[in-house]
């Protein structure tokens, strides 16, 4: 009698792998570039960078201060800045930028700007070149962390320059031409920033100056000067160039002081030439995208794929250097004092709570404890975690996230930060509502939270039912933290908190509604309006966000059909909305309406993990059908690649772990929840050396159905994954099939996490 649990056997023609030793080569930049205010197909611009680098270097496209700093379908490059942005709705800090020109000066942004075309550019994470053609000069840069070199190559004139923009809200430049370097500063930003905020940079050229001039504020030309300081300044210097004659510069910036950026150039730069510093570039690169190594025939989603991890790779960013002595130290965006130890910024955890730092804790443990301590010097310095820094606390989103990517952490094992500090704040979060610096920070409406137990709708507290299942999911966190520290008094506490998500459901209308001060629900009530009681979504996307319990939401609703039933309704119905809170339709809405998913609306965090609910349900394979078609239909490794917003390596993350087969829908807890594994073959290289290889059999584009499944040998029916299997190495081995098989994980005990199926 055969066994049910053999494994399949290998054919005789095995699959077709194209990807080649080469990785970095499949990364496109440029994906999510061709975005706009009204429609973001990722709201990305080409970061020029290494991994998490302090300094990411752009082409500038639009004027100096719009967020949207390079458009795909722009014609003109005004110059290559140093940027910080972590998106366009939080702006830029401290950039400055370089321009080439011949002939004419030309040094205004209009003026001085270059028709250029995609057809003459080249554009990797290790490596930027274009073509300015209404100055016949190529422009190329390579970066490192803190640094980076610039080769322009120029025509025959008689006069050639490179113009140093310092940008405005305050700048500084000084020419030294024995030296032939340009030192100065750049303080522009969109907040979050301490009074003595400065960024120093420091450029050094390898060819002389025949000509130095300066400008000051409304663009006004300092000729043959050499130093210039106000609202808006920058350098110029220029000389007689032969016709492919190529001039160096060597850039660095410090947030610390002009002596430690000239020390971050020398220690990351010093002698290498341009070629130098790309080769250390790209083998950076490549070491950090062969960590997971893929086989497949279909090239484009393998270039999909590298680049969105790219995207996940690059924030947060180090806002740390070392000094003189060689000492970790940072300027603190949070009180403007130089201090000791770890410190990173850019980021939204609203977004990367979900799946960027779950990635970090399952691929990068000793990089994630980094991270933590970072959030606890952050607290030392401020008095509150982070929820958007950037760098400092910014007063965008909700929630209370910082909490969740700590508690995660140290959930699944990562050691090597300050827990009991970070214990400390997070109680903080959760019980203290005086001092808090702004409405993001923190917990707005916290007293309200934790007497009523919940955010009521009508106290003046905007996006209140949101704030509310957040918080509780948050509480959930701080109760499996607390747990774990054999608080058991503070884990009570929390886990009956975490329940709060119950307050809000209605069972009238089957969705989370919001709830005023007296225990009514709010009227009237259109599930389909955005914003309001929620963020950037409706009540078909909200009602989803109990990650922790799933089974007691499945109760509310009335038990499992019904639960499936309001699943298939948000993908089976129009994509119909009501805009009336904000008074315009607002681009995540838009981008929800255009992509045929009915309400479902992928290119915005909130709804992100909902298909993998399935599985909580006993419909695995319509999850598996699901996230299959999300990754073929809403992303390309194209500029209009994503669904929406990117989002510090949110949306890219979600496809990474989709496209490996599972993904984190808990954050608190070791499991990961099956969906539909995209590759033929994935190598995942742990932190330890330990190896972690997806294997699926059969696998193709018509075959999205899981047939069976083994973990290490032994038949697999659940449809999660825990994370210290994975983290010992293995095989996780899939036979795919066109048509879904309706036995495979669906029993009772197959099902993923949920806080109610747990003993108290």
């Amino acid at each position: 009698m055969a066994c049910q649990n053999n494994q399949p056997r290998s054919g005789t023609s095995q699959p077709v792998n194209l990807v080649q030793q080469d990785l970095v080569q499949y990364v496109n930049p440029l994906m999510g570039t061709d975005s706009k205010f009204s429609l973001s197909n990722g709201n990305t611009y080409p970061a020029i960078a290494r991994p998490w680098g302090m300094n990411f270097w752009t082409p500038m496209t639009a004027p100096m201060g719009d967020g949207w700093t390079y458009k795909y379908r722009d014609d003109k490059i005004r110059g290559i800045k140093q940027t910080h942005q972590p998106s366009p709705w939080l702006n830029d800090y401290g950039a400055f930028s370089f321009m080439a020109v011949t002939g004419e000066l030309k040094f205004n942004q209009e003026n001085r700007a270059s028709w250029f075309s995609h057809k003459a550019e080249q554009v990797s994470p290790d490596y930027y070149s274009v073509y300015l053609a209404d100055h016949d000069v190529t422009a190329e840069i390579t970066p490192t962390t803190r640094a980076a070199q610039f080769r322009f190559t120029f025509p025959e004139r008689e006069t050639s320059y490179i113009v140093l923009d310092a940008f405005d809200k305050g700048s500084m430049v000084k020419i030294l031409p024995e030296q032939r370097k340009i030192i100065g500063y750049a303080r522009n930003n969109h907040g979050g920033v301490p009074d003595n905020f400065h960024n120093y940079f420091v450029a050094e050229f390898d060819k002389d100056f025949e000509i130095t001039h300066t400008w000051q504020d409304d663009w006004q030309l300092q000729a043959n000067s050499l130093i210039s300081k106000g609202e808006h300044v920058g350098a110029i210097i220029g000389f007689k160039t032969e016709r492919g004659e190529q001039v160096n510069v060597k850039v660095a910036s410090s947030f610390i002081s002009p002596e430690q950026a000239q020390l971050n150039l020398e220690r990351e730069v010093g002698n290498d030439s341009f070629e130098d510093t790309r080769n250390k570039a790209r083998q950076d690169w490549q070491q950090e995208l062969a960590r997971i190594r893929v086989q497949s025939s279909d090239l484009e989603k393998v270039r999909t794929f590298y680049s969105t991890l790219y995207r996940v790779l690059l924030f947060p960013r180090k806002f740390y250097e070392y000094n003189a002595e060689n000492e970790m130290v940072h300027y603190s965006p949070y009180n403007g004092k130089v201090l000791p130890g770890y410190m990173f910024t850019d980021n939204g955890f609203w977004d990367t709570f979900r799946a960027v730092f779950p990635f970090f804790t399952l691929m990068y443990p000793e990089l994630d404890a980094k991270f933590m301590q970072g959030l606890a010097n952050t607290y030392k310095e401020s008095g509150w975690l982070p929820e958007w820094a950037s760098p400092g606390h910014r007063n965008v989103m909700i929630g209370s996230n910082s909490a969740i990517n700590i508690a995660d952490a140290y959930i699944k094992g990562i050691r090597g930060f300050d827990i009991d500090t970070l214990y400390e704040a997070v109680l903080k979060n959760a019980e203290v509502n005086e001092g808090r610096p702004m409405t993001s920070v923190g917990r707005e409406g916290v007293d309200y939270y934790n007497k009523l137990g919940y955010v009521p709708y009508d106290v003046g507290i905007h996006e209140s039912a949101a704030r509310t299942l957040e918080y509780a999911f948050a509480d959930f966190n701080l109760y499996q933290l607390a747990d774990l520290l054999g608080k058991d008094q503070d884990a009570e506490k929390f886990r009956q908190r975490s329940l709060n998500y119950r307050h809000l459901f209605d069972p009238q209308t089957g969705w989370m509604r919001g709830k005023n001060a007296d225990g009514s629900f709010q009227s009237p009530f259109n599930p389909l309006k955005w914003g309001d009681a929620f963020t950037e979504g409706n009540a078909l996307h909200y009602t989803w966000s109990v990650f922790h319990d799933v089974e007691g939401l499945k109760q509310l609703m009335g038990g499992n059909q019904a639960f499936i039933d309001k699943l298939d309704e948000v993908f089976e119905m129009p994509p119909l909305f009501d805009d009336s809170y904000y008074g315009f339709t607002i681009h995540e809405i838009r981008e929800m309406q255009i992509v045929n998913m009915g309400n479902y609306a992928h290119g915005n965090q909130p709804i992100q993990h909902m298909i993998y609910l399935y599985n909580h349900a006993g419909q695995p394979w319509k999850a598996q059908q699901k996230v299959r078609n999300v990754m073929d239909k809403l992303y390309f490794p194209t500029p209009d690649g994503y669904a929406g917003d990117e989002d510090n390596g949110q949306t890219s993350a979600w496809y990474v772990f989709s496209a490996l087969g599972f993904y984190p829908v808990t954050p608190g807890t070791t499991e990961y929840v099956i969906g539909s594994p995209l590759f033929d073959k994935v190598t995942l290289t742990l932190e330890d050396g330990n190896e972690f290889v997806i294997e699926a059999a059969n696998n193709g584009p018509q075959a999205p159905f899981i047939q069976q499944a083994w973990l290490k040998g032994e038949a697999h029916h659940k449809t999660w994954l825990d994370h210290h299997a994975i983290q010992a190495g293995g095989t996780l081995r899939f036979e795919m099939g066109q048509q879904p098989n309706k036995d495979w994980g669906t029993s009772a005990d197959a099902a993923p996490y949920s806080l109610s199926l747990t003993p108290e």
